[in-house]
């Protein structure tokens, strides 16, 4: 079974409605950035000419209002969406000059591993962390692979029921048939890992980046960071790993043939050519996460030309198994229908057999509702665009005083700051947060330099970046502000990683 998905989308905030600012805002109590999205700050870029309690100033004397007490803004008033603005030769347009994107913050689902932990708005995109999730074996293709602590409990666990199945067929091991059982338990989990190769290897193939293959409880999960961007290569990248299962039964079953029955080396090779079989037989099984629930979205994303389709009808089917399992095991097991003897009685094997089934319905169930997430965040990434996102920006040289950069923005509709050099070129970005820091009284002596941050290469970001390139863009460099450059190199914007995030919150909100 392998696992798509993108790793870094941004994790929803907390709780608390957006609080209506503009412009450069003061650093909350606990780290994290305030939001700007629409009341002014005093002396600070971002007034609204048609926002009658913070006018636009009149000219260059004007002075700023003063502050208005933030109000809640209700999580379910959805503000109209402002349209992509203008390509500006040096500067964007956007539709009200000293407002950016406004977005409420409601949650979002995060990705197929888990919904997205706590991270309060405001907070630039972190980069992603090393795999990690156990032991390391190696590094086959490129990709880590590592064991997770569950896979030794159910080492342990297939010691002992393997262990407890050759005491009837090879009573005279004696306690060394639990070494045998070993054995099998690392030989069935090595056949389980070239299965998950398969997978990571065809997505290499189709240059689909795979974070990590991890070996746990119930077999193991390839991360591949991308979907398949064609229904064939979707359904080809799902099929080789039970495939390759199929294959490694027929090896066993060939090698079983020369070998004496009863030995140990034919019960575990009948053991491996079983226990393939099954796992090639289960991920078939059409509905996601499995195998097969990848095959189905991808034959109908092809028929209806969606993918998301696809994903709907495969992770309903999942549940459906899911459901399924829960009651049909149970039943199929007592009832002697699986090769053991009928019971009528309620036993611990019937327990087992019962909390077995729960498990599996479990990671069934979770897995389909994780695909549904994910399918619904890979739908509106791309409403995530740089150009769109972008703040007004004004330059201005490096000993200007902020008082005097703050009257330009105002006077412009700006809401950021970019120091240039004598010939224009930007050199560095001045921080919101630092210029809140200022007293009003003492910005006329304080230059715009000492509350910028130097630019580095992986702060200048491509307007015409957008959805995943446009995340992978600000995980890879964290900063709380980037500037965004046109392909000539003359300065776009700033973009704020704020902003990014809201605008994500909101795509995720609306419905698919």
């Amino acid at each position: 079974m392998d696992v798509s998905g993108g790793s870094g989308q941004p994790r929803s905030g907390n709780d608390e409605p957006a609080r209506p600012q503009s412009g450069p805002t003061a650093p909350a109590a606990d780290g994290t950035q305030p939001d700007p999205a629409a009341a002014a700050t005093p002396g600070t870029p971002g007034p609204d000419p048609r926002d009658p309690q913070n006018p636009a100033p009149d000219g260059p004397a004007a002075q700023p209002p003063a502050p208005q007490p933030p109000t809640p803004e209700p999580p379910a008033a959805q503000p109209p969406e402002a349209p992509a603005p203008k390509t500006p030769v040096h500067e964007p347009e956007h539709p009200e000059p000293g407002r950016g994107p406004h977005v409420p913050a409601h949650h979002a689902a995060g990705g197929p591993h888990g919904t997205g932990r706590g991270r309060g708005p405001g907070r630039p995109p972190q980069r992603k962390p090393e795999p990690g999730g156990g032991l390391l074996m190696g590094r086959p293709f490129g990709v880590p692979v590592y064991v997770a602590p569950s896979w030794f409990l159910v080492a342990a666990l297939i010691t002992w029921v393997f262990g407890g199945q050759l005491d009837r067929v090879l009573p005279e091991l004696g306690a060394a048939r639990y070494l045998v059982s070993l054995f099998f338990a690392v030989a069935f989990y090595a056949s389980v890992l070239v299965h998950e190769l398969a997978h990571t290897v065809a997505a290499l193939r189709f240059k689909l980046p795979v974070r990590r293959i991890q070996l746990q409880f119930f077999g193991g999960v390839s991360e591949i960071e991308k979907e398949a961007e064609t229904p064939g290569r979707e359904f080809v990248l799902a099929f080789v790993g039970p495939l390759l299962s199929l294959v490694l039964s027929g090896v066993f079953y060939l090698a079983l043939l020369p070998v004496e029955p009863g030995t140990v080396p034919g019960v575990l090779l009948a053991g491996l050519m079983i226990s393939n079989l099954i796992v090639a037989a289960f991920n078939l099984l059409p509905g996601l996460p499995l195998d097969g629930g990848r095959m189905l979205r991808a034959v109908v994303w092809k028929i209806t030309g969606k993918p998301m389709h696809g994903t709907v009808a495969a992770a309903w089917v999942g549940r459906a198994l899911a459901v399924s399992v829960l009651i049909g095991l149970p039943l199929l097991t007592q009832s002697g229908a699986l090769g053991s003897d009928a019971v009528d009685n309620v036993g611990m094997d019937t327990v087992m057999d019962a909390l077995l089934a729960a498990i599996l319905a479990a990671i069934i169930w979770t897995g389909a509702g994780n695909s549904l997430r994910m399918a619904r965040l890979r739908e509106h990434l791309p409403e995530l665009r740089a150009r769109a996102l972008t703040r007004r920006a004004v330059p201005v040289p490096a000993d200007t005083p902020l008082s005097e950069a703050l009257r330009r923005a105002n006077a412009s509709g700006a809401r950021a700051l970019v120091v240039v050099d004598s010939e224009g070129g930007p050199v560095s970005l001045v921080r919101e947060a630092a210029i809140v820091g200022v007293p009003e009284h003492r910005r006329p002596w304080v230059p715009v330099s000492t509350l910028a941050q130097d630019l580095t290469d992986g702060m200048r970001v491509s307007a015409e970046l957008s959805g995943e390139e446009l995340l992978d863009a600000l995980r890879a460099n964290p900063a709380s502000e980037y500037l965004v450059v046109e392909e000539t190199g003359a300065i776009y914007g700033v973009l704020s990683a704020a902003d990014v995030e809201r605008a994500f919150v909101k795509a995720m909100a609306r419905p698919s």
